[in-house]
């Protein structure tokens, strides 16, 4: 019942200094990823904006 070494093993994730599109999958084909999120909760779209664009206003 003694204890026996278990061996661990580091993984290190890391991104190159030369990879330059780092951000690019969140940005691509914004205004449509906007437009089928408001378009499947038009409701709670209009609930949360017309506050604040009646307080804008």
């Amino acid at each position: 019942m003694g204890k026996q070494p278990v061996r661990m093993k580091a993984v290190v994730y890391a991104l190159s200094p030369f990879q330059q599109k780092v951000m690019t999958g969140l940005w691509k084909d914004l205004p449509e990823k906007i437009h089928h999120k408001v378009s499947e909760n038009w409701i709670s779209a209009t609930l949360l904006l017309s506050p604040v664009l009646g307080t804008y206003w």
